[in-house]
């Protein structure tokens, strides 16, 4: 089977290099290629290098252990997450594949887990337009404007979350639904009844009640599409700690961090602080400690670096969603912190190297 669509490309690549309108759209061609096989680029001389870290290896497994909470969102919230997902892809994959040809560069698969990563951020019945209106801001501003794959400063599908957050205020306030639960649940429903219902962090906000940790963990609880099943995020983590493609230092730092300035904030204003479990256990917290500040473009790239960036997310996110007028404060930490990572890491490599004689230029 392999065999017959290596033909098939390879006959493919010689129409479109002989045919000049094709030409421009080669790097769609080519990322196409490269999705089914292994890229055919090798280096001339010794010598060779096999980084194991590269690109689809990253890809697979991420959206392998996005797998649990994206089955999760179908069976809580019905079949049109299957849509929202489609939709995200789709419009997201029109401004890359837009940019890539009038470049001329090679369109990467990064994209497959951007477009994943956004639909499972957002509420269940969000309106379709808003779906493909936030993958395309996200990946144009989160993105491309910085000159694409492996340049970007911020995490697009966080880019594209926030800016519907804010352009839409109202929708974000109203259409959080409470999910199936028993039986085949969504996976025979298209989606949830009519029946509107708070987040876990919108009523503690308003009546300070507190759900609790079984139900968090199970996500039978209103919330986004991919963020209310903790376990199979928990899951999913775990396993990109464990083939590295997560850096265990963010990871940890953010939830430890969380925990102890909730724990702190609970036991002397605990009207205002939830309870640290809570905390760790609501909103996005835990998805975005795994999936998204572990983002190994936007965050540092020193081990001090790291350690600290996971403590400033989680005082971040603890003190937002506490002092400010939102319930959530995960994608703008993250954000604020992606845009502080390069002083980080520059602050630790000047104070590492700072007894190393600088050279004057001449």
């Amino acid at each position: 089977m392999l065999g017959i669509l290596r033909r098939i490309l390879d006959e493919a690549e010689k129409i479109i290099k002989k045919t000049p309108i094709l030409k421009n759209f080669f790097p769609v061609f080519e990322a196409t290629d490269d999705f089914f096989f292994a890229t055919k680029k090798t280096t001339r001389f010794a010598p060779h290098f096999l980084d194991g870290i590269d690109i689809k290896r990253f890809m697979s497994f991420v959206i392998i252990a996005l797998i649990p909470a994206t089955i999760a969102g179908v069976y809580f919230f019905g079949l049109r997450v299957l849509l929202v997902i489609a939709i995200s892809y789709a419009a997201g994959g029109l401004v890359e594949v837009a940019f890539s040809v009038g470049r001329k560069k090679p369109l990467y698969e990064g994209f497959l887990v951007t477009g994943l990563i956004f639909p499972l951020i957002l509420p269940p019945t969000i309106p379709l337009w808003m779906v493909a209106l936030g993958a395309s801001f996200g990946v144009f501003f989160g993105k491309e404007v910085f000159g694409g794959t492996g340049r970007n400063i911020f995490n697009p599908a966080l880019v594209g979350r926030v800016f519907l957050s804010l352009a839409f205020p109202e929708y974000f306030a109203t259409m959080w639904q409470k999910p199936f639960w028993g039986g085949l649940g969504g996976f025979v429903k298209f989606m949830p009844d009519s029946i509107t219902g708070a987040t876990p962090l919108i009523n503690f906000k308003s009546t300070q009640d507190v759900a609790t940790w079984p139900c968090l963990l199970m996500g039978n609880l209103p919330g986004s599409i991919g963020e209310t099943f903790r376990i199979g995020i928990i899951i999913g983590g775990v396993l990109l700690l464990l083939v590295k493609i997560a850096e265990w230092r963010i990871s940890l730092t953010y939830i430890a961090s969380a925990f102890i300035v909730s724990f702190i904030g609970h036991i002397f204003l605990p009207e205002s602080f939830a309870p640290p479990l809570f905390q760790i256990l609501s909103g996005g917290l835990l998805f975005g400690a795994f999936f998204m500040a572990t983002d190994p473009v936007s965050g540092p790239l020193t081990h001090q670096g790291r350690w600290i960036y996971g403590i400033l997310l989680g005082v971040l996110t603890i003190l937002i969603r506490t002092f400010t007028g939102f319930v959530e404060g995960v994608m703008f930490a993250i954000l604020l912190m992606n845009a502080c990572a390069p002083l980080i890491d520059t602050i630790i490599i000047n104070i590492k190297f700072k007894d190393i004689p600088q050279v004057e230029e001449a």
